[in-house]
């Protein structure tokens, strides 16, 4: 398929695991104290607090039953499982998460929402290592003619906000002739483009051909070699949680734990 194969290239050869790593259960909020060094301490008792931004499926979305699910979902339950606490998910805009605002609030220990690490976001708050690859993807119409930025001269482009997709659409409408049209999420973009009301949206391609298949009516015509990866992002000074969240990743890649998760989300095994 197009799409498995296209996600398959645009993934990194992680893998998570539970085995061989220490367990942080012990003392990890601020109430309970700190009886280890290592242990960082988190904005809530017994848990650890995840800013996100729906809906982003599959890396996070709410399902059938309103639960809040996901391949980023099931990577942070991974690093929370070692901590010893469990994950709270909190909904908030895009926008707070990459300008560390929500840190500064203390309103969460961890950002989990398909976010990519670029050097601007790296002055704003601290990122784990890479867990994912990701590149621009644009959406259109099963029925479209418009294969590329190029034949979307005078047409509407939709985008969200605050995202490395309106970056690249911004750096080149004036080179195209398109208007650029800015959604809050991703959800709203792309059903703009299954109602007619925009011609075309870019966002990066796991979302875009996740809701291509949902919505067979719209089709993935392009993908943009952006090169980003994504990482999960916290307080610049929370060296102890960075620590734990990319040991996590480190010891975890003789496991296969990551492998599983990816194939739950994508239907293929994560490329070694």
């Amino acid at each position: 398929m197009k799409r498995l194969l296209a996600l398959s290239a645009a993934a990194t050869a992680l893998a998570l695991t539970l085995t061989g790593c220490a367990n942080y259960s012990s003392s990890t909020t601020a109430a309970s104290g700190s009886a280890s060094t290592d242990v960082p301490t988190l904005v809530a008792a017994g848990k650890l607090t995840v800013c996100t931004h729906l809906a982003y499926k599959p890396f996070q979305y709410k399902d059938d039953s309103n639960k809040i699910v996901g391949f980023d979902v099931d990577l942070v339950d991974v690093v929370a499982k070692k901590l010893g606490v469990t994950q709270d998910i909190v909904d908030i805009e895009f926008g707070q998460i990459t300008s560390g605002a929500v840190f500064a609030a203390k309103k969460c220990d961890l950002g989990a929402a398909a976010i990519t690490i670029r050097d601007d976001r790296k002055k704003a708050a601290a990122y784990s290592d890479p867990y994912f690859s990701a590149t621009q993807a644009l959406l259109v119409k099963s029925d479209s003619a418009i294969k590329d930025l190029s034949a979307l001269k005078g047409k509407l482009l939709a985008v969200q906000t605050d995202t490395t997709g309106q970056d690249y659409a911004n750096a080149h409408s004036a080179e195209f002739g398109y208007t650029v049209k800015v959604f809050d999420d991703m959800t709203s973009g792309a059903n703009a483009v299954l109602a007619g009301t925009v011609d075309a949206a870019i966002n990066d391609n796991g979302v875009v051909y996740d809701y291509a298949k949902d919505n067979p009516k719209t089709t993935v015509s392009k993908e943009f070699n952006t090169g980003e990866q994504y990482g999960f992002n916290m307080s610049l000074d929370n060296t102890k949680l960075l620590a734990v969240v990319n040991d996590s990743l480190k010891t975890a890649k003789a496991d296969g734990t990551y492998n599983t998760i990816y194939k739950k989300w994508f239907g293929v095994d994560a490329p070694k």
